[in-house]
């Protein structure tokens, strides 16, 4: 530690003196950083776990009343409490890939949520900086950076091993019938999709155990991406942490999401316990996080934010506003620990403003490994150590996602919604919940604020995949189906038909779609065979979805079918779609119906649908036509901009 002060004392003095700026002080600097390094142990462990979704309010050290994270509140004991470290995206692929490359969102390859997005070949992890060090690297949980067959699978950044979910759609089960490792299947024994006797998130820690057993006498680095509580709610009866929770007040949902939490919350102190039998913990650097900000899950009338309220401070009642998805705080803050004993003070609290792009260059400055040049991160072992004067500042942090745009300097915030939209801007210091726009009446800092996020922005560049079918199994494989691998990803190439769902059994007077055909689509999203061809194939678990990689299309969102032969119309019927997710479900539509593709009048009918999974049914006046056209205006998003559909069926004679 004296080296440490004799090392700050003399890089204050050379700040001073004529040396600032010239070749000689980059050595000073060198040595500086020299003298942090000197007192860590050398190579070093790093544990990095993140919790799919975890609210920012939600555990116990945070204030969280709900949920009983024992172990956790210890590891924030035992360790450093970061307020403001920020996640580097609001929803899950663009965070991780921020995580794991330590650049920001206007400079990342993945920047769509679409699962399979994939990583370049060329683009460096924190796997891959550790590696010619020697250190031993496992992955285990949610990948979301590259699907099978593409550029961007683990085993070629880095990971020596990785089991888990390629494709996050994959993740969305935990009872699919196979997990992936380095590429290949891992069956999992009786499981359907929704239901099974494996669940899979158990083979997954069981496996981060067994690497970090393994590799007790190397150095090595966990990289635990787990799922849980994200997605489907669910955690086997058994499991002492239900117990915990089955008979409270609360919806089911919400009950099995807090036993998730729980039981991350086990595993994690799981974990220390065997850094302490294998007396490795004094050379383990741990950290724990979420991945992005909160949804007001199981919100109601009594809890407009949630049952859980993980963006309202229990204590003060203030609230953060936006939810997973947005650019608002309530979208990026995350709970973040970092336990390293003899290292890290115990009790330790930092307001260190930074986020996900921090991680790499710190577990480089940990380890000494080389970070890439062009990162946008900043080291945060000064604040690790208490060296809170050598902890450098970003000079502002940036994010962008599906449209929205955001941007901080210090206490200022600017976000914009859409490329359209106007830009806002609040003061965090007097307004955490960004309630006052005072855009009007600051634009000197707003315009200092929008030029610096017009710099931050670089078009995005993505990886590619060799070949999708394997890519497309997995995504499949969230409903259990294991179907060959004989898949054609084109409308009407071949693809091998599972016995379908019933959601969508014909409504009686609704016409047959066997003669139908898609004539015009405003857009549709191809790179996850999301065609349009797919509202009128007959089978429900097939999809139509607005494009929503970058660029996404904006609504309107439209889609004209030819009937085949002029009909009298009588109404239509929407079917959403029928996996787990929202996205794109529609709100505001209007019906047309025509005798030419291209010569629409007024809507046939104007109506709002319902957020449900089943048929909804839309009368009209009747009329003939053999063009019917199908306008998205809205969706149930606050974001509103996708469209999807699992079928659109027209009724008539």
């Amino acid at each position: 530690m004296k080296t440490l002060a004799f090392a700050s004392s003399f890089l204050i003095a050379s700040l001073r003196s004529p040396l600032w700026g010239s070749k000689r002080f980059a050595l000073l600097a060198v040595s500086l950083c020299s003298a942090l390094v000197s007192s860590l142990p050398a190579k070093p462990n790093v544990i990095y776990l993140m919790a799919d979704e975890l609210g920012y309010y939600e555990p116990a050290f945070m204030g969280g009343k709900n949920i009983q994270t024992p172990n956790l509140d210890r590891m924030a004991a035992e360790g450093m409490r970061f307020n403001n470290l920020l996640a580097g995206s609001s929803v899950c692929a663009p965070t991780r890939c921020c995580f794991l490359t330590g650049k920001h969102s206007g400079h990342t390859s993945v920047r769509s949520n679409g699962g399979g997005t994939p990583l370049r070949a060329d683009e460096a992890t924190i796997a891959s900086i550790l590696k010619p060090l020697g250190y031993a690297t496992g992955g285990f949980g949610k990948w979301g950076n590259g699907g099978r067959d593409s550029t961007g699978v683990p085993e070629k950044h880095g990971f020596d091993t990785f089991l888990g979910y390629y494709d996050q759609v994959h993740a969305h089960s935990y009872y699919p019938p196979y997990l992936i490792q380095n590429s290949e299947e891992v069956p999992l024994e009786g499981n359907q999709g929704a239901t099974g006797k494996t669940y899979s998130h158990y083979v997954i820690h069981d496996a981060a155990m067994k690497f970090i057993r393994d590799h007790a006498k190397q150095p090595f680095f966990a990289y635990l991406p787990y799922t849980p509580p994200h997605g489907n709610f669910q955690i086997p009866d058994t499991d002492p942490a239900w117990a915990l929770y089955q008979d409270k007040p609360w919806p089911e949902d919400a009950r099995r999401y807090a036993a998730m939490v729980t039981m991350i919350d086990r595993q994690v102190g799981e974990i220390i316990a065997l850094l302490q039998e294998l007396g490795i913990e004094e050379r383990t650097l741990v950290m724990f996080s979420g991945d992005n900000g909160a949804n007001d899950y199981f919100k109601s009338a009594e809890h407009p934010r949630g049952v859980h309220s993980g963006n309202k401070d229990p204590q003060s009642g203030v609230e953060y506003r936006g939810t997973k998805g947005t650019l608002y705080e309530g979208g990026l803050r995350i709970p973040f620990i970092a336990r390293w004993p003899g290292k890290i003070a115990p009790g330790a609290v930092s307001d260190h403003l930074g986020y996900f792009p921090d991680i790499l260059p710190t577990v480089a400055a940990v380890t000494g490994a080389t970070a890439p040049a062009d990162i946008d991160g900043l080291s945060l072992l000064p604040t690790l150590l208490g060296k809170n004067a050598e902890q450098k500042q970003h000079e502002y942090l940036y994010w962008e996602i599906s449209g929205w745009t955001a941007i901080r300097q210090g206490k200022w915030r600017a976000v914009r919604k859409k490329p359209t939209a106007p830009w806002e801007l609040y003061d965090l210091a007097t307004d955490p919940a960004e309630s006052k726009d005072i855009a009007a009446t600051k634009p000197d800092v707003l315009a200092k604020l929008t030029a610096l996020a017009e710099k931050a922005h670089e078009p995005a560049r993505e990886g590619t995949f060799s070949r999708t079918d394997r890519h497309e199994r997995d995504r499949r494989a969230k409903f259990g189906k294991q179907d060959d691998l004989n898949y054609n990803p084109t409308p009407g190439g071949g693809k091998k038909k599972s016995a379908k769902s019933t959601a969508m059994d014909p409504v009686k007077g609704m016409l047959s779609s066997k003669e139908w055909k898609v004539v015009h689509v405003s857009s549709e999203n191809t790179g996850n065979s999301k065609f349009a061809a797919n509202a009128i194939d007959g089978d429900p678990d097939t999809l139509w979805h607005s494009r929503f990689s970058k660029p996404a299309a904006k609504p309107p969102h439209e889609l004209v079918i030819d009937l085949g032969a002029p009909h009298q119309i009588r109404g239509f019927v929407y079917l959403g779609r029928q996996d787990a997710g929202w996205n794109g479900a529609a709100k505001d539509v209007e019906f047309a119906i025509s005798d030419s593709p291209g010569a629409f009048g007024s809507a046939a009918v104007k109506t709002s649908l319902q957020k449900i999974k089943t048929p909804q049914t839309i009368a009209c006046t009747p009329a003939t036509g053999r063009y019917v056209l199908l306008r998205i205006l809205s969706e149930h998003r606050e974001i509103n901009e996708l469209a999807s559909a699992a079928e659109i069926g027209v009724l008539g004679e």
